[in-house]
Formats: structure tokens, C-alpha cells, sequence
């Protein structure tokens, strides 16, 4: 048997449209020779003629980003204050390591139109499709239109979103982990914001995520080839970085076959 590794995150870099201008990431790379000043720190009287060919230290990097930048998993408390009745909501450093490691399922979403909000219908519909009974714990990711966009300018307002009950849905199956390659696990904003001044209701505002207020769960943004996965057969790792009381933490996101 042989194991097989599809990288499901994306790149976090300067020159990648993945978020509003307001929220990009901003890396600062040093180079051997520039980090120089850090090796006198630890030994004083050292020159970079005498380190091996003369390259100098260590090259490094400096990043300024949030918890969000990149290929994260969100957890319930960037949602809402509670979950489940009133609990307080878990932070990031608190999710089960469990619900990390769980098999995959992927629902093909990619002919909604943009700002789509998928329903519970959807959701039964497309695994009917696939042919999948949910299980408890299973990892259900969303392709959709925005997957193919990372770094289109128009990224964050591209694909459809998942509504109140499509999560519901899956959440009240035992779920607890999800994940979208859209820039949010809702529909975006741009397409919410007109529903809004329409109507008036600002419930329609994060309602997959707000789901989260009646049972705790957590969800993957900015996945990556989804478009490449079967719907079921592989296993997602996604141990989000351990960050007391965050609201996220970046993943390096896998699905692993064992062929």
C-alpha cells in the first residue's frame, strides 16, 4: 500500500489576490547576509568571511497577517460569543485534536452561480449524487467557482455560500469540521450586502457561520484543488496552529489516499 498527499492549501504570499486589500498578508524576507546583526547577538566578533563560503547566518522572514490569512480553520469562537445552548464557544487552541483528522467528503458545488446560498436540499441532493451517508466527524468540503479564482481581484466575491440550514444540516449529522475554497464559508459579502438593503433582514448576514451558535463547529477557508478530489476515499488532516484564545489558526491542509 502506498500513501499519496494532495495539498489542499494555498500559498501564503505577498503577490496572490486571497483577501481584501485591508486584510493582505505583508512577508518581509531576509536574506543569509542580512541577518548578520542577529549572529553578532550570539557571537560577538564573528564576520561573514567566516562563516561557511562566506554566505553569512540564516535567512528569515518576517510576517504581519491575522489568524484568518491563508489556508485556516475557524473556530467556533469567531462566530459567535456561545455555542450549543449557551456554552461558551471553544477557541482555536481547544478543538478536539480529533475532529482534525477524519475521513473526507467533497461536495461538488461549482455550477452555482456566485453568492448562491446552497440549502439543505443541496446538500442531500449532491450526496445522493456521490452516493455518501454522513457519518459522525466526517470532514465535508465545498467546491465551488471560487476555487478556480485564487488571485483573480475578483476572488473574494466569487462562488456560492453555505446557508443556515445547508450547515445545520451537516452539523446535526455529527460533523465538525467543513470546509469551502471560497474566500468564506457564506456566500460573499458583495452578493449578501445587496440581499440585505433588499429585505431588511440582517440575519442573512454570516448565517452558516452564525450557525455555529446552536451547535459548535468549525470550518477550512481558502482550500485549495478540491477540484482534483474524488468525493469520498481520502483522508483530511488539518491541525490548525495552537493560538491561546484565537478565534483561528493556519493549517497546512492534506488529503491523504492510501492506494
Amino acid at each position: 500500500m502506498t500513501r499519496r498527499f494532495v495539498d489542499l492549501s494555498i500559498t501564503l504570499c505577498n503577490d496572490v489576490v486571497s483577501d481584501p486589500p485591508f486584510l493582505k498578508p505583508e512577508i518581509t524576507y531576509q536574506t543569509h547576509s542580512e541577518t548578520m546583526p542577529e549572529l553578532a547577538h550570539f557571537f560577538p566578533g564573528v564576520t561573514a568571511e567566516q562563516t561557511p563560503d562566506s554566505a553569512g547566518f540564516a535567512a528569515a522572514e518576517w510576517v504581519r497577517l491575522t489568524t484568518h490569512s491563508g489556508t485556516h480553520l475557524d473556530a467556533p469562537w469567531h462566530f459567535h460569543p456561545t455555542q450549543d445552548g449557551g456554552a461558551p464557544a471553544l477557541t482555536i487552541d481547544q478543538i478536539p485534536l480529533e475532529w482534525c483528522f477524519q475521513p473526507g467528503v467533497k461536495l461538488d458545488f461549482r455550477h452555482f452561480a456566485d453568492g448562491y446560498v446552497v440549502t439543505a436540499q443541496d446538500v442531500e441532493n449532491e450526496l445522493q449524487r456521490i452516493g455518501h451517508e454522513l457519518q459522525p466527524l466526517d470532514i465535508v468540503l465545498v467546491n465551488t467557482a471560487a476555487g478556480k479564482a485564487l488571485g483573480d481581484p475578483e476572488y473574494v466575491s466569487r462562488g456560492c455560500g453555505m446557508g443556515y440550514e445547508a450547515t445545520m444540516y451537516l452539523t446535526s449529522r455529527g460533523v465538525r469540521v467543513t470546509g469551502t475554497d471560497a474566500w468564506s464559508w457564506d456566500a460573499p459579502f458583495v452578493h449578501t450586502a445587496a440581499k440585505v438593503k433588499e429585505s431588511g433582514d440582517a440575519s442573512l448576514i454570516w448565517e452558516g457561520h452564525k450557525a455555529g451558535r446552536d451547535i459548535g463547529y468549525c470550518h477550512l477557508e481558502k482550500l485549495h484543488n478540491l477540484e482534483i478530489l474524488p468525493p469520498t476515499g481520502f483522508t483530511v488532516s488539518c491541525f490548525p496552529h495552537k493560538i491561546k484564545g484565537a478565534s483561528a489558526g493556519w493549517t497546512r491542509a492534506v488529503a491523504i489516499f492510501e492506494d
